[in-house]
């Protein structure tokens, strides 16, 4: 029987992954994180992983018993079969099919199943994705059928009963950065802003009001939308 009050977290270091962990330590007795390193373009987000970790549990002490390990599975084969810009050095633009060259087919697919077999060893009932098709970049694979489907075909291919969390399905980045406020306060969003990473393009080199990055990629545009709704609110 898996554990009702452990959870693994897909945790890629950016803002809504984080946030998710914050919600899941909120709720769980137990919690594990899982990234993966699939080639990406934007690796140094894998990175700010530990980093972040550290300083969210600073932010909630409360929940320094909760976290639990860590995990980042190598899916480098994903990076070598796909053609996209998260990938390749390619331009970041709408594709003829009407889809971003930033979308990777398979990839949230393939990481929950992954997510889902880890789950099964770490005995975790509860699977937590940051997936929104609220104010996203077009993903078919973040939308609430996909991650519904997938949970019937996880739970039948498994003989088993996970629960597929996505805490942000039907929030803007605006309303993910005050449930980041709501869970752990001012400390957990500076928390965040400062030590996680969305830029598609890797860039820590340039800080802004609302984190690092190029300031000019679609990943960057969303968080510094969200960032000034969420402060001018």
């Amino acid at each position: 029987m898996l554990s009702n009050d452990t959870a693994i977290v897909l945790f890629s270091g950016g803002q809504d992954s984080a946030t998710c962990l914050a919600w899941a330590l909120d709720r769980f007795a137990h919690v594990e994180t899982l990234g993966f390193a699939y080639g990406q373009r934007h690796a140094v987000e894998l990175e700010c992983r530990d980093r972040l970790r550290i300083s969210m549990i600073d932010a909630r002490p409360e929940w320094r018993d909760r976290l639990g390990e860590d995990h980042t599975l190598d899916l480098s084969v994903l990076g070598q079969i796909s053609e996209t810009a998260l990938t390749r050095e390619a331009a970041i633009e709408m594709n003829e099919n009407g889809l971003p060259s930033t979308f990777v087919p398979g990839r949230n697919l393939l990481f929950l199943s992954f997510a889902a077999t880890l789950a099964v060893r770490r005995n975790a009932r509860h699977i937590v994705t940051g997936v929104c098709e609220t104010d996203y970049s077009g993903y078919p694979d973040c939308r609430d059928d996909t991650i519904k489907a997938l949970q019937v075909a996880l739970n039948l291919g498994m003989e088993t009963r996970f629960v597929l969390h996505t805490p942000l399905m039907w929030l803007d980045k605006a309303e993910t950065w005050r449930l980041a406020e709501t869970l752990g306060g001012k400390d957990m969003v500076s928390a965040i802003n400062r030590d996680s990473h969305s830029c598609y393009l890797g860039d820590r080199a340039h800080q802004h009001d609302w984190g690092f990055g190029c300031g000019t990629c679609p990943a960057c545009e969303l968080r510094a939308k969200g960032w000034s709704s969420y402060v001018g609110a």
